[in-house]
């Protein structure tokens, strides 16, 4: 396509990566945050080969690296505390480690600061409150009253998107699986060197984020999706883990701060049928939010959006571009949200019993091949 100007609705980790994306084939991009404060959970998030692949493909590999901490290995634990597997991942880029753990604070800002780098526009504190494309373009109404006019809009706001639900009113809604993760950030010991996946009906794990620093994640069944009140939350996450194996229990006592514990309701939604309507296209967790059992999601907005700006950049059409881009995404993105949930319905006993391990070794082969 011709140069195009382009309004990029969420400013989280698929929506900064497709401006960068976009940015770097000559389009031109503004973003729209709802949050005015622009702020990001303060706990990790884990990445596999294929992100650090995308980051050396945009340029940030170096600052991305820099942020994080890498490691080349993947451990899984049996429910009693042993370890059952430690399991090889393969490295992507030659001498960059194969996997990392990241704080979601430092990888917003490296996406952050090169999408303004890059000279893309950012707004916050706005949404989208009318989207009306006659075909040559999308008249956009903003909730702070003003409005515009773009050749495209990428909807990049999340699993609860309204875009969504303005261009594909009939496409499923998010389902709550049964199962909430608990996060919570702990002094790294040197001994923990990498993701330590423990299996069973509770999935936790402790995963390094830098020199320093790791956090810890528990999965637990949450019939009816209980909301839970910020005081009170370290105490209901030490509960959880009364009957945790070595090496989670050691930790424990150390869940004190209500402010720092991270509690999130698992939902999911994958989009069956087309991922765009007219010149308005989804990515992320828009069209394929899944659980984080085997750390893919961020990963796949992340190449979502730059397979997303390379059909642009080659297509004649907007259709064109979005139709070879859902043909490239979709089966990569349906697969490795069905291994996921088959981890979360075993462990809330839904499903049959799988063996982590060797999903953990399909996942790793899967995000190898090219996006």
């Amino acid at each position: 396509m011709k140069a195009a100007n382009i309004l990029v609705i969420g400013g989280g980790i698929g929506g900064l990566t497709a401006a960068i994306a976009l940015r770097r084939r000559g389009f031109s991009v503004e973003i729209i945050e709802k949050d005015p404060d622009w702020a990001v959970y303060g706990v990790g998030i884990i990445q596999q080969s294929n992100v650090i692949r995308a980051m050396a493909d945009l340029g940030l590999l170096e600052q991305y690296l820099g942020a994080a901490f890498g490691f080349d290995h993947v451990e899984v634990y049996l429910p009693d505390g042993r370890r059952a597997a430690r399991i090889p991942s393969p490295k992507l880029v030659e001498g960059r480690p194969a996997n990392l753990g990241v704080s979601r604070p430092a990888l917003h800002k490296v996406l952050g600061d090169r999408a303004i780098a890059d000279g893309a526009k950012v707004r916050l504190g706005v949404t989208a409150t009318a989207l009306d494309d006659d075909g040559q373009g999308v008249n956009v109404s903003f909730s702070d009253g003003t409005s515009g006019r773009y050749d495209l809009v990428v909807g990049a706001d999340g699993v609860f998107s309204q875009t969504r639900r303005e261009i594909l009113p009939e496409a499923a809604e998010p389902e709550f699986t049964g199962q909430s993760v608990w996060r919570y950030n702990f002094a790294r010991p040197e001994a923990v060197d990498c993701l330590r996946a423990y299996d069973g009906p509770i999935g936790m794990g402790l995963v390094p984020l830098s020199a320093s620093l790791m956090y810890m994640y528990v999965t637990t069944a949450e019939p009816g999706n209980p909301r839970h009140p910020r005081q009170g939350l370290a105490a209901a996450m030490r509960a959880r883990l009364e009957r945790a194996p070595p090496g989670i229990a050691e930790y424990v006592a150390q869940i004190t701060d209500d402010d720092g514990v991270v509690y999130k309701p698992q939902e999911c939604v994958l989009v069956e049928g087309d991922w765009h309507k007219g010149r308005v296209v989804l990515l992320g967790d828009a069209v394929h939010a899944i659980t984080p059992h085997l750390g893919a999601g961020a990963g796949l907005a992340i190449e979502d959006a730059i397979v997303l700006a390379d059909e642009l950049g080659r297509a004649e059409t907007p259709e064109a571009a979005f139709r070879a881009y859902r043909e490239r995404r979709y089966e990569r993105c349906a697969f490795t949200a069905r291994m996921s949930r088959a981890v979360c319905d075993a462990q809330l006993g839904k499903g049959p019993p799988v063996d982590q391990a060797k999903l953990t070794g399909q996942m790793f082969e899967l995000m190898a091949r090219p996006i």
